[in-house]
């Protein structure tokens, strides 16, 4: 498959550079199949640098990894790694506490920083504008980050840990079951042997000063990659580099360290009691590590074993109707890679997980009497190639992939000589990792089962987990003194932001057919790509709420069998293209999602048409669709969120509207679902009249527009909705309580029925009055409860809506022992905010935040996609986004505040709690309001 390339340049000499940078080569004459152009660099203290310079937006990404995850942790003192992650973000010398978040989200960007194994690394993405206070933040925290490690912070980042870890782990659905078959994989000890956020008991035993000497041991220069991608010029942004990070001192040496794949001399069974309704079952063997010879045999093995529709696994597991799910992969760390294969069993079939590992392991079987056929190879590397290309669609993906390479192989564009690797796998190789890895080998086998049924688990328990380190034998770390960096200049003062970027809004086409479908398109070159959005006006809104589900069953429908293709004839040809075809439903619409290779187009819209006008709607895919849906319903009972969701839906809008219901419908209404109604609904949902089309392509309107003349055939007027029943009347405040036992965290909602949609009205002035009390990581409410409290992992509030209807809620997961103080809280900002307003300081911070963010709207095909749908679906102006730049711009005070005062009135608003009823009733109704039991 021939391949664009995403970029290139012609042959240059090397350039001049800065004092104290040495130049490390680039790719940028390189004429690759696809590269990513790139120029590296070092400083003199270690730090190396790659450049990746990108024109097409007005942005730029930035991106420090730090070679260090929880693997480089000492046995006994997990989740340093991930800590530091947290501390990070709380202030350096020279950065006041939260000052990191405020800069950044006031500059109209984007942060974030991740945790895994074997690296950490935090990244921003702002207007090209705000490079060089990127870079001094970046510094700053590198260098000058202990003297803001004090134990009041070390000690509120711990609860937010917890809170994390709450909200992650230990209240979801499988949530431990990463954690424990690590430890039966791995020996104790290994580095992959304890989880990436720690063990809690651990992370309670260490000090201020064990994190202080985690970080000066790890956090120096030459264990970082510094990587910039964007719109930005290259000789400027080295000189900054050189000013902010070239006097921090180098740090200790780091050595690699040595590939530690786990070896099994055993199978070891593992069962794990939890929360759930469908029992798991899940097989890992060790393999090799990455960028191994074999790991891409290995990752086309999991994909031709069961990546898809296709696979074996989906045949005899999900497609038999004995699981509702089932997968394998290969993931692959610095250290160490696993084969793993899971299944979550269908329990109205197959509830013993040793039945399943039966037919997963007769599935193995199966695999190595057919062998690899050449279809197998085929469709497996064209998914590898495609995902590589879709996966290039943003900077942030570009500085992403050099940012990985340059840090575990030393070369940042690996690309070419990935797509060579993959391609020149045969099916011997397939077959010889097959034999060598997962034939006749051992793996850990977990059973995650419903709690009080271990009889249900493949089999009884053959390991034991080794005990926690005695904290009393490990030494806590001296005290650290942090190093002395001399500068020229005054690190104390913020960096000016340059002059402001161009904002570049989507160009855009419009054509409708005769018809009435009309198409809004515009063009990107950046990829050989294409993306196409139906919209067909409907969704649950056009059923009644007794039949709530049905929309989402009639789209998964539409994923199975047609009148000439069967599901995994349909799947494999799709594969073949390295196309993706995905209809899904939502509250008012039933959504068509097309992605493809350009070269690849015409044949996917060929299955496309297919799909959309010859469902077969077979009984046997009817019901085996059905039980799926039921059986999700089942296990998301058990999701604390889901329920809160579900629960606050009803209470908001009522069961007797579509609305109140949720989206995947009720075990009640799903059961009674018939083909009939699919083939109803279809006919009502599925009409030309009903239609609207958004395309992102690299080809332009003529070209493309002459691809899709088969929309002017499309029949069928517009569905008519049905009239909502009255609403319910919710009045307040008063407390509902739905009973979650046991649950470690409770799920909190205070809000009310609000706004329908609007681009300049008073829904969108409303979102920009929200913008300080909760719509940002610094704002009033996640300030409250997870900065200064540690009640939870973050806090949010927010007015969302519809071309109907919205709500305004504000809300968080908390630790269930201080549910009623999270309450009092959120009460307390949402009555103080509505009494006295923003600040005009708070004013300020939303103007430039909103108005700058922009910039990052339209960058990938996606983004614009979104852009143009939103402008075709409410009728906006094609200026609108100029005109509510205005707006944010001019609106007064005065303005926003009466609007708090309106829409922020306690009285109208209701609380929902989602909890342990046992734990958290009492002191909830010591809060002073009625509490109302609720159940669904």
């Amino acid at each position: 498959m021939a391949l664009a390339l995403v970029g290139c340049a012609s042959e240059t000499p090397p350039p001049s550079v800065p004092s104290g940078v040495t130049y490390l080569g680039s790719n940028l004459s390189r004429q690759a199949e696809i590269t990513i152009p790139y120029e590296k660099f070092q400083l003199q203290n270690g730090l190396t640098v790659v450049l990746h310079q990108d024109r097409s937006d007005p942005l730029v990404h930035l991106d420090v990894t730090y070679h260090v995850g929880s693997a480089r942790e000492e046995l006994g003192k997990s989740g340093f790694a991930h800590f530091f992650e947290h501390m990070m973000f709380q202030g350096s010398e020279h950065v006041a506490d939260e000052q990191h978040f405020q800069l950044v989200t006031e500059s109209g960007g984007t942060l974030n920083g991740t945790t895994n194994s074997d690296r950490t690394n935090y990244f921003e993405t702002v207007p090209a504008n705000q490079l060089e206070k990127m870079l001094w933040l970046e510094a700053d925290r590198m260098g000058f980050l202990l003297p803001a490690v004090t134990e009041q912070a070390f000690e509120v980042q711990r609860a937010t840990v917890k809170n994390e870890r709450g909200q992650r782990v230990d209240s979801q659905p499988y949530g431990r079951l990463n954690e424990l078959v690590q430890q039966a994989l791995y020996p104790q000890g290994h580095p992959y042997s304890w989880p990436v956020i720690g063990w809690m008991e651990e992370l309670d035993n260490g000090s201020v000063d064990d994190l202080r000497a985690f970080f000066a041991r790890w956090y120096g220069p030459n264990n970082a990659t510094l990587t910039i991608g964007g719109d930005f010029d290259r000789q400027q942004a080295l000189q900054w580099v050189v000013k902010y990070f070239g006097p921090i001192p180098r740090g200790p040496a780091v050595e690699q360290a040595p590939k530690a794949p786990a070896q099994l001399s055993e199978d070891r069974y593992l069962t794990l009691e939890d929360k759930v309704h469908l029992p798991l079952i899940y097989l890992s063997f060790p393999t090799v590590y990455a960028r191994h010879q074999d790991e891409p045999a290995l990752d086309l093995l999991a994909d031709i074993l069961g990546g898809g529709q296709t696979s074996i696994f989906y045949k005899n597991l999900v497609k038999a109707g004995l699981a509702v799910q089932a997968g394998v992969s290969h993931p692959c760390r610095e250290l160490s890679c696993e084969f793993t294969l899971y299944a979550l069993a269908n329990p109205a079939k197959m509830p013993k997980l040793a039945d399943i590992e039966a037919v997963i392991r007769q599935s193995i079987a199966e695999f190595e009497q057919r062998g690899v056929t050449e279809e197998d190879l085929l469709k497996a590397q064209v998914g590898h190639e495609a995902g590589t290309i879709f996966g290039l669609q943003s900077v942030r993906g570009k500085v992403t992939s050099l940012a990985y390479n340059q840090t575990f192989f030393g070369e940042p564009d690996l690309l070419q000589s990935d797509l060579e690797r993959y391609r020149n796998v045969s099916a011997e190789d397939v077959m010889r990792v097959f034999n060598t890895y997962l034939k006749g080998q051992h793996a850990v086998i977990m059973s995650v089962v419903p709690s009080g049924q271990t009889e249900l688990a493949a089999a009884k328990p053959t390991f034991i987990a080794p005990a926690l380190i005695d904290p009393a034998t490990l030494a806590h770390a001296q005290k650290v003194v942090p190093a002395q960096i001399n500068d020229t200049f005054d690190r104390s003062l913020v960096p000016p932001a340059g002059p402001a970027p161009q904002l570049k809004v989507p160009g855009l086409w419009t054509q409708t057919f005769a018809n009435g479908i009309e198409v809004v398109g515009t063009q990107s070159l950046e990829t050989p790509t294409t993306e196409i959005l139906i919209a067909l006006e409907g969704g649950q809104r056009l059923t009644p709420a007794n039949q709530a589900g049905l929309a989402q069953l009639t789209a998964a429908m539409m994923d199975e069998s047609t009148e000439a293709m069967t599901t995994e004839q349909m799947a494999q040809e799709l594969e073949k293209l390295g196309s993706s075809i995905s209809i899904s439903a939502s509250g008012y619409r039933t959504y068509v999602n097309v992605s493809a290779l350009t070269q690849n187009l015409d044949a996917t819209l060929a299955l496309l048409q297919e799909r959309l006008f010859k469902p077969a709607f077979r009984l046997e895919d009817f019901e085996r669709v059905k039980v799926q849906q039921l059986q999700g319903l089942q296990h998301q009972a058990n999701d604390p969120g889901w329920l809160a969701s579900t629960a606050w839906s009803q209470l908001l809008f009522g069961a007797d509207n579509p609305m109140g219901k949720p989206l995947s419908g009720t075990l009640e209404t799903v059961s009674a679902l018939t083909l009939e109604q699919v083939k109803d609904f279809y006919q009502q949902q599925f009409r030309g009249g009903n239609a609207s089309v958004v395309a992102v392509s690299d080809m332009d309107q003529r070209a493309l527009m002459s691809k899709l003349n088969w929309l002017a055939d499309w029949q069928g007027q517009a569905s008519q909705w049905p009239k909502l029943a009255q609403m319910p009347k919710t009045k307040g405040p008063v407390i509902y309580l739905l009973d979650k036992p046991g649950a470690a965290q409770s799920v909190i909602k205070v809000g009310r029925r609000g706004l329908a949609f609007d681009a300049l009205g008073q829904y969108f002035k409303a979102g920009l009055m929200n913008y300080p009390l909760g719509g940002a990581f610094n704002s009033r409410i996640n300030l409250n409860l997870r900065e200064d409290k540690g009640y939870t992992y973050g806090a949010r509030s927010s007015f969302s809506g519809g071309p109907e209807l919205g709500s305004f809620v504000a809300g968080a997961s908390v630790r269930s022992d201080v549910t009623a103080e999270s309450v009092h809280e959120l009460l307390a900002e949402l009555t103080g905010f509505a009494e006295n307003g923003m600040t005009q300081q708070e004013l300020d911070f939303m103007r430039a935040s909103v108005t700058q963010s922009d910039a990052l709207k339209f960058e990938t095909p996606g983004q614009k996609a979104r852009f143009l749908g939103k402008l075709q679906r409410y009728h906006l102006p094609e200026n609108f986004v100029a005109q509510q730049g205005a707006l944010i711009n001019t609106i007064g005070l005065d303005e926003l505040n009466q609007l708090a005062r309106t829409e922020l009135d306690l009285s109208r608003m209701i609380i929902l709690v989602v909890g342990d009823k046992n734990t958290i009733e009492a002191p909830l109704a010591a809060l002073g309001y009625d509490v109302t039991p609720l159940t669904l």
